[in-house]
Parts: C-alpha cells; structure tokens; sequence
C-alpha cells in the first residue's frame, strides 16, 4: 500500500517528475517522427513504383520485343495475371506553347506510348489524371472549381483515350513539364496568369528521333498534339519528365511498327528488292500486372517460363524471319522492386541506419532517469530509513523507485507517440507554415512573452532570484520564437522539402505503428533500467544512518 501512497507524492510534490516525463516524451517523438518520415517515404517509393509500372516489366529498350501481341495474350492466359500493356518508351524535345510569340520553351521529355485501355488495367493511370471533375475532399480555392463541369468530364474522357475530339491524337503532360502550373498552400495547382496558361486547350510539338533499323541514319520528326490532360504520379522526377502518347504514334515514329522486310541483295524486274517477309510490330516494354494474392516474385518466374517457351517456339518456327531475342542476354524480366532496387535498396538501409543511431536516445532517458532518481534517493534518506526502521524490506524500497521509474517512462511514452502523432499527420500543414509564417502567431508568442516578464517580475518583487531567472527564460524563448516568425515571414520563409530535391512533391505523414510500439517498449525498459541503481542504492541504506543523516 505504501508503494502506491509514496509513489504518487513523490511524482505530484516535485517539478523534477514532470521535466523527466518531458524529457522522455521528447526522445519518443523524436525517434517515431524522423523513422516515420523515412518509412513513408520508402512506402511511397514503393507504391509508386507499382502503380506506375505495374508488378512485373518485360523489357528490351531501344530495339524492342518482336511479336509481342502474341507474347501478351500468352501472358494474360496465365492464372496469376490480370492485365497486361504494351508500351514504347523514349526520349524527345517538347517545344511548348509558351511564352506568347515566336520563340517558344522546350523541355526534354521522356515519352512512353501507350494502349490507354489496357495500360489504365495495369497501372494507376486513370487515377493518376488531374484534371477532372471537382470532388469533396478538393479545396475551396482549387482552380477546378473555376471550370465547369462538362469542360473537365470531356477533359477527362480525352485524356483517358489519348484523342482529342475523337481523332486527333492527345498528349497527356507530366504535371510539372508546364512552368506555368504554380502549386498552392492546398496542394492544389493554379496555372500561370490566373489560369490563362492551362494546359489542355493548347498544342505542343514534339520531336523524336527515330532509333528502328536500317542502314540510314533517320532524320528527327517533329509530331504535333493536342494537350489533352496532366497527370500526377506523386513522384516529381517522373511529373517533370515524362508525356504519355498513343502507342501507335510512338511506335511509328520510333519505326517500331509493323513493315515488310526486304533483302537488300535481290530486286524484282524493275530494280527494287523483294520481299521476303513481315517485319513485326514491337514494343520496348510489357508492363504485368497480378491478380489479387499473388506475390509478384511468383508472377515473374511465371513469365519468365513464358517468355522461354515463346522463344523458343519463334526461333524453331522457319517461316519467322525475325527471332526473339536471347532471355540469357538481351531481355530484362524484373518485378517492380528489383526496377527499382537501386534507389530503393540505399533508402532502406539510411533507415536502419537512422533507427539504430536515433536509438541511442534511449540511453539519455536512462542516464536522465538514474542522475534524477540518484539525487532523489539523497534526498529522501532520512524518509527511506524511518520506512527500514518500520519494517519495509529491500524490495519493498527498491520497488518504489522502480514504480516511480516505470510511470515516468510510460507517461512519457505516451505524451511522446502523441507528440510525433501531431507532427507527422501535420508535417505538411507546419512545412507550409515555415514557408510562409502567419504573423498571428508571431504576435502571440510576443504577448505572451510580455505577460511572462510581468508575472515574473511580480513574482521577484521580495528579492526571489528564482521567479525572475524562470520568467525570463521562458521570455527570451517566446519573444526569440515571435521575432523569428517575423524575420521568416519578411525573408520570404523556408523550403525545408524541396520536391526538385527530395523525389516527392508532398512530405509523408503516415506514422511508423511497428517503429512507434518499439520506441515505446524501449522508452519504458530503458526508463526502469536508469531507475534499477537508484532503487539498489535506496535498498541498501542502513536504517540507522540514515535517522542521522542531516
């Protein structure tokens, strides 16, 4: 009984238990919050790269894979797919609409030609459009609300097909290849001069080199389009490089498609060589996409049997003039992971790094818990030998303390999770506060730095040193916060996340629950660890000493 009586005065007569509790909270928060940010971040890496390339990717650039329709429907048949895209990817100059007159803006551009229908299957692309029509969870002052309706469902629509008016071919534009699309505090998108420069009511050129065989060297095309949407993946690299194009165009363009192949050493009566047979269609990508429950590792080595099959059922076929290339040699057949094992295998391993050197927070809260405790157990000596005076064992002694550890450090594991809890579902909301301060805040911090410095110097009037030296800490920290707000907000703020840096265009604010637990658990352990020598020390005080200690 007395464990819980002493316990609880000692945690609510002292300031100390409350600063422990603070201490411990701050390490927790710390912990979750930037292991948080880095688990997100993976997290999006990875979701991204799923929704953009589906789970598995059949590839071979530049030359592309020969008979692919029939290798696709070989693919779809598989128990383990549920959609598969062909796709022809390359690299161009896209002259844009902008500015007024005759010298325009160009941007390089990385192309990808697309079936709409079948790519939207595999991949989030459907999703992925932006302009469409206004939904709940858009803000107010979002530009689609300045659009009407019909204008945005046919916007849609086009972008969904790649046409604009159902025969002219439709290009879809990363989100971030117009310098005129500003984003806003919302997240939202305004194009340039109140909206004058919106994207999908102009046309742009772009030009392709050609890279399909022969012995002459092509020359560049350009290919007009009409802007037909914009789309945003979430991955800035992807939102400011690359355009989405019908695969036909692409394919053509790229003289990837489907002619006659003629055999340069023999001509027909009139001097032009013969034919002698079809050159198929090829496309530099095939983009998979499993059923629900299947492992896309599975689904690799299914495709991969497949493709082996396939290979070798074209390369004994004699009236094949063009084989499959080599799966040993040229094909690539990876899932979305390993396309992206180079940038995602040094995330992983910059978190674990972070988790374990950020774990070391755990020792401040021992060392703070046991210095604190050690002078409380000095304290208390003449309280901890009247209690072995009337009977209280050594356990007894050692448990109050350990109670008193155990409390400190659960309380401030909980205080902390909220703590990272608040920040990390707001991170972007306080980013976007750095970036451009609110100077309520500032003239809040200020007043209440006045009203401390008053209440302080009331306190101190008797001559008190301490009122006074408390007051004025909490001041300068106040007032210091306010004057910083102003000087952020008249220097034009800070960009802490810059999406041209950082991969993403918006901060990750899921939290870590795995991370958060552990970090809890630890907080706690770590907590009785720092109160497990105080206790002994308290436990072993001799009963009579310690009635003499002064």
């Amino acid at each position: 009984m007395y464990h819980s009586l002493l316990t609880n005065r000692y945690l609510t007569s002292r300031v100390i238990p409350i600063v422990a509790v603070g201490a411990v909270a701050l390490c927790v928060a710390l912990v979750i919050i930037v292991v948080s940010i880095m688990t997100g971040f993976l997290d999006m890496v990875r979701s991204s790269g799923k929704s953009l390339m589906g789970d598995v990717i059949v590839a071979y650039p530049v030359n592309g894979i020969p008979h692919y329709e029939r290798l696709i429907e070989r693919i779809k048949a598989l128990p383990e797919t549920e959609a598969a895209t062909p796709v022809v990817d390359g690299w161009g100059l896209l002259r844009m609409p902008y500015p007024d007159g005759e010298r325009k803006d160009t941007e390089t551009v990385q192309f990808w030609g697309i079936e709409a229908k079948s790519f939207a299957k595999v991949t989030g692309y459907a999703e992925s459009l932006y302009w469409k029509p206004v939904t709940e969870d858009m803000s107010e002052a979002d530009f689609r609300h300045e659009i009407t309706p019909d204008i945005l469902e046919e916007v849609l629509q086009n972008g969904l097909n790649l046409q604009f008016n159902g025969n002219k071919a439709g290009i879809v534009l990363g989100l971030h290849i117009s310098q005129g699309n500003e984003r806003q505090k919302d997240g939202s998108i305004l194009p340039a001069l109140n909206g004058y420069w919106w994207m999908p009511q102009f046309e742009v050129t772009l030009t392709i080199m050609p890279t399909g065989g022969g012995t002459v060297i092509p020359e560049p095309e350009n290919v007009k389009f009409r802007i037909v949407n914009e789309f945003s993946s979430g991955v800035f690299l992807i939102d400011d490089t690359r355009v989405i194009i019908p695969f036909e165009v692409a394919q053509k363009r790229l003289q990837l498609h489907e002619a006659e192949e003629v055999d340069p050493n023999d001509f027909d009566e009139f001097g032009i060589p013969k034919v002698v047979g079809i050159n198929p269609g090829r496309a530099t990508m095939i983009l998979v996409r499993a059923t629900d429950g299947i492992d896309p590792k599975t689904l690799k080595s299914r495709v991969q049997e497949v493709y082996e099959a396939f290979e070798q059922e074209i390369n004994a076929d004699d009236t094949a003039i063009i084989k499959m290339p080599p799966h040993e040699l040229s094909i690539s057949i990876s899932t979305w992971e390993e396309q992206q094992a180079a940038f995602i295998g040094p995330i992983e391993k910059e978190r674990e790094l972070m988790r374990t050197l950020f774990s070391l927070v755990y020792l401040v809260c021992a060392g703070l818990v046991l210095a604190i405790f050690w002078a409380i157990v000095y304290e208390k000596t003449r309280d901890i030998g009247i209690l072995r005076s009337i009977g209280a064992s050594r356990m007894g002694i050692s448990w109050i303390f350990l109670r008193y550890g155990l409390i400190i450090g659960i309380a401030g594991a909980v205080v902390g999770v909220g703590i990272a809890y608040l920040v990390v579902h707001n991170i972007n909301i306080i980013h976007g506060a750095l970036g451009d301060p609110p100077v309520w805040l500032a003239i809040i911090f200020l007043v209440i730095g006045a009203i401390v410095i008053a209440i302080s110097a009331y306190h101190g009037r008797k001559g008190d040193l301490l009122p006074i030296a408390l007051g004025a800490l909490i001041a300068i920290t106040l007032i210091g916060a306010g004057v910083g707000i102003i000087v952020l907000k008249e220097s034009g703020g800070v960009v802490i996340w810059d999406p041209t840096v950082y991969y993403f265009t918006y901060i990750p604010n899921q939290m870590d629950k795995v991370t958060a637990i552990i970090t809890m658990v630890g907080a706690v352990v770590f907590s009785l660890i720092g109160a497990f020598l105080p206790a002994a020390k308290a436990a072993d005080i001799d009963p009579v000493r310690a009635l003499r200690y002064e």
